[in-house]
């Protein structure tokens, strides 16, 4: 019977390996990038669940973050991999802009903002920017 637990684990993970979804990029796209991160996460709890749980916060914010930054400055349609990993979540974020990310300074007096790309450094294990033929991809590697 262990045996049969065992397969069903291995065939759990499989089924929830991966999940990509695209969006057009419109800004009620920020919080449907961010539920499916979530149901995402529903699934892979339900097979590993997360070593801490403010990794699965983290993952959310994250995503949030990477989308709310392909809606403002990337104008035109996102795509949002998520990948289980050995230890962790490998998230992917393809949008339209050739221009990579950059830090700006944190002015308050204008609303805020400036903190994002700052944050998405703070909580990931490793940040990388692709440039590809349409846009680019941003890598990151979070743990769960």
């Amino acid at each position: 019977m262990a045996s049969e637990s065992h397969r069903d684990r291995s065939l759990a993970a499989e089924e929830i390996a991966e999940r990509v979804v695209g969006f057009t990029g419109e800004l009620h796209d920020v919080t449907d990038a961010r539920l499916v991160a979530e149901r995402f996460l529903l699934d892979l709890a339900r097979v590993s669940p997360p070593t801490a749980p403010e990794h699965w916060d983290d993952i959310l914010l994250v995503v949030t973050e990477l989308a709310a930054n392909a809606v403002q400055y990337a104008p035109g349609p996102f795509r949002l991999r998520l990948r289980r990993t050995f230890d962790g979540v490998h998230v992917v974020m393809h949008d339209t802009s050739t221009t990579e990310p950059a830090p700006r300074p944190f002015r308050p007096s204008r609303g805020g903002g400036g903190i994002g790309w700052h944050l998405i450094h703070t909580l990931c294990d490793q940040v990388s920017v692709v440039g590809t033929a349409d846009g680019k991809d941003i890598h990151v590697f979070l743990p769960w």
